[in-house]
């Protein structure tokens, strides 16, 4: 209580002019009425909190002295007496003054909180605290600091040695910070794993593809190098999302992630992936967000898949456009039709279903039955002698560049892949009906399969399949060393490769219109569609790009038809000296939190080190998020400096200076 040398009871009677006398446990306190009155206040709640088990420093009886003079029913309980747990020998760190407190709860209450005052009032360090005590106590499963290195104007390519050598000094007060409260194996630990992720502000868009990845626009695939805001991509419910940045992020390491269905895509260590467990589908639970290098190592749980990565929730949706020919039909001429040219169209099938669906389809065709599975597609306005007339199928074909096309040759036109989903399916149900059915095994959901011996048609296949929300699993039989097949009791040997695929599609998508094969696919049930990450590897280094979409969930779509994330779910964020940042950063920056994470802005609106005439970040969101619900602002002032002394005495000065220089007129200073 007494402090060093009696230190603390001379800090009182300098403060008050009282005279205190310390006869054993008994103290004494002599003076003018009020100002023993304020005295015995600060003793009164000092020896309280002693009682309690906390020690208290000089620094505090400071502050203590000061804050009770100010205000009188000032509780310090509260203040010295709220435990943050850390990571280390201390065990937990404490607030030290009234504007700290207000700062830790409204941490504790808001998912965004602003945090503006002087230097050295511990914003820095309490938010470090409060994120280090909710990774302690797994509330997040990521902790991210960050800071503009505008010191370095944000341009680090000319700066000696690797990213981290570049960035570190301007990050060092948040390492400090982490090693106050944390061992030193465990934030390495942390660090190697992405539990921790230490950046410069410029570098935490870095969920990086290379610029020629694709991404899946309602115009079809681009390069997302080709990418600029304003620009709209596909969303994980197919609907199309506004691209609201494109942040180039320089040469960095690329992987290649691949699925156990055979799609890819590439990205950078740091990129974002939604991904599920067995567990997190059992207890219905949202899906965790995870860095490509932490996945790295850890793909298999004993002898399953661990990550499961979320499909389209919704058909891709591209623009309606009129097609020439019935797409259903289009559908059934690549998988049973004859279509070279030679000959008028014709069409084999044991299923007369398909045939009139084909006659239904077919504006001006009349089916007919020629020999044994042969049907002979007829134009109704044609006849013998005369003028010859051609046949609307054979024409419609030209244009479509199908005519001449044999079983591996045909392709499905582009103006039918990239339609509407109702178009899509109708191709679809087409193929699937003359060339693909169900596959019924004993305690299992029914899957299709599929065969051509088209490569094109193959990949058609599976673009249609995916843009539906499906999966598909390829192989292929060579055509080299298969036995022959056997046709009116002869060999006819095989001279193309087939192509197998294997497809599930979601439970609200109807794969057949063929009757038989509908219901014995009903019966069995199509089972739910499901793909999972098979492999991670290093394929070198690139140009990368990042993109922010404005998507709800911030997931989007690349090669391949996997959704990809880039946002931050479950995460602790510090952005530190923020009045550095510029209004697009700060932009950027806020909307980029996810799910279940708290986001943390901290900054002195007056020691702005960016270029003159540019505006401040953190002082325009003072401006412009004031009012909104979930976001607190917590104002710092010179009483709750917790360094020497003389920083107070400094604050003070410079604030009067800059109030009296305000007040001239003009406003100038020299």
């Amino acid at each position: 209580m007494f402090g060093r040398h009696d230190e603390h009871l001379k800090l009182v009677e300098q403060a008050f002019g009282v005279q205190v006398l310390a006869r054993g446990l008994d103290l004494s306190i002599s003076g003018p009425e009020p100002s023993v009155k304020h005295a015995g206040r600060v003793f009164d709640q000092l020896l309280d909190i002693i009682r309690m088990g906390r020690y208290v420093r000089r620094e505090e009886v400071v502050y203590a002295i000061q804050a009770l003079r100010e205000r009188g029913d000032l509780d310090l309980h509260a203040i010295y007496l709220d435990k943050i747990p850390i990571l280390s020998k201390r065990q937990y760190i404490t607030p030290k003054t009234a504007g700290q407190k207000a700062y830790v709860d409204a941490i504790r209450k808001y998912d965004i909180v602003f945090a503006i005052g002087p230097a050295g009032t511990g914003k820095s360090y309490l938010a470090v605290a409060m994120a280090v005590a909710a990774l302690k106590d797994q509330e997040v499963s990521r902790l991210i600091l960050t800071r503009p290195a505008v010191e370095a104007g944000e341009s680090l390519g000319y700066l000696p040695g690797d990213l981290s050598a570049k960035v570190n000094p301007y990050l060092r007060p948040l390492y400090d910070a982490l090693y106050d409260m944390m061992d030193v194996d465990r934030i390495q630990r942390y660090l190697e794993r992405g539990i921790i992720e230490v950046a410069p502000l410029a570098y935490m868009r870095g969920r990086a593809q290379p610029h020629f990845s694709s991404v899946l626009t309602p115009r079809g695939y681009v390069s997302i190098g080709s990418l600029r805001a304003g620009d709209t991509v596909v969303g994980s419910d197919g609907a199309p999302t506004r691209v609201v940045g494109v942040y180039p992020q320089g040469r960095k390491e690329i992987f290649r992630i691949a699925t156990q269905d055979g799609a890819s895509a590439l990205c950078c260590a740091e990129h974002l992936w939604a991904v599920y467990t067995r567990g997190d589908r059992r207890r219905n639970k949202s899906f965790r967000v995870l860095e490509t290098r932490e996945l790295v190592g850890r793909l298999r749980c004993a002898h399953y898949h661990r990550f499961e990565l979320p499909l389209l929730s919704a058909p891709a949706q591209f623009p309606s456009r009129p097609v020439p020919l019935d797409p259903y039909a289009l559908g059934l001429l690549l998988g049973d039709g004859c279509i070279t040219g030679a000959t008028t169209p014709s069409f084999s099938t044991g299923d007369a279903e398909l045939a009139c669906a084909l006659e239904e389809t077919l504006e001006g065709i009349e089916v007919t039955w020629k020999s044994g599975v042969d049907y002979v597609l007829r134009n109704v306005h044609g006849g013998r002698g005369g003028v010859i007339v051609a046949n609307p199928v054979t024409t419609v074909l030209r244009n479509l560049d199908l005519c001449g096309t044999r079983s591996s040759t045909k392709f499905v036109p582009e103006i039918y892949l990239y339609n509407s989903a109702d178009v899509r399916l109708a191709v679809l149900q087409g193929l699937l009906d003359t060339d693909g059915g169900p596959v019924v095994q004993d305690d299992r959901t029914c899957r299709i399969q599929y065969s051509t011996a088209s490569m094109r048609l193959r990949d058609a296949v599976i673009f249609l399949v995916r843009s539906l929300g499906g999966i598909v699993y390829s192989r292929c039989r060579p055509a080299l060393g298969r036995p022959p097949g056997r046709a009116n009791g002869r060999d006819v040997r095989h001279v193309s490769d087939a192509h197998i695929l294997d497809i599930r599609l979601p439970e609200s998508i109807q794969p057949f219109r063929l009757s038989r094969k509908l219901e014995r696919y009903r019966r069995s049930g199509g089972g739910h569609p499901a793909r999972y990450l098979e492999c991670i590897e290093r394929v070198g280094e690139y140009e990368a790009v990042c993109i922010r979409v404005d998507a709800p969930d911030s997931l989007y779509v690349t090669d391949d038809f996997i959704v990809t994330h880039n946002t931050l779910n479950d995460s602790f964020v510090i952005l530190d000296e923020a009045q550095n940042s510029t209004p697009e950063q700060m932009k950027m920056f806020l909307t980029r939190l996810g799910f279940d994470s708290k986001c943390v802005i901290t900054g002195d609106v007056t020691q702005s080190d960016l270029p003159q005439g540019r505006t401040s970040g953190l002082a325009q969101a003072q401006e412009v998020l004031q009012g909104i619900e979930g976001i607190s602002f917590v104002q710092f002032s010179g009483s709750d400096v917790v360094r020497h002394e003389l920083v107070q005495e400094i604050i003070k000065a410079y604030h009067v200076h800059d109030t009296g220089a305000r007040a001239k007129p003009g406003g100038a200073t020299r």
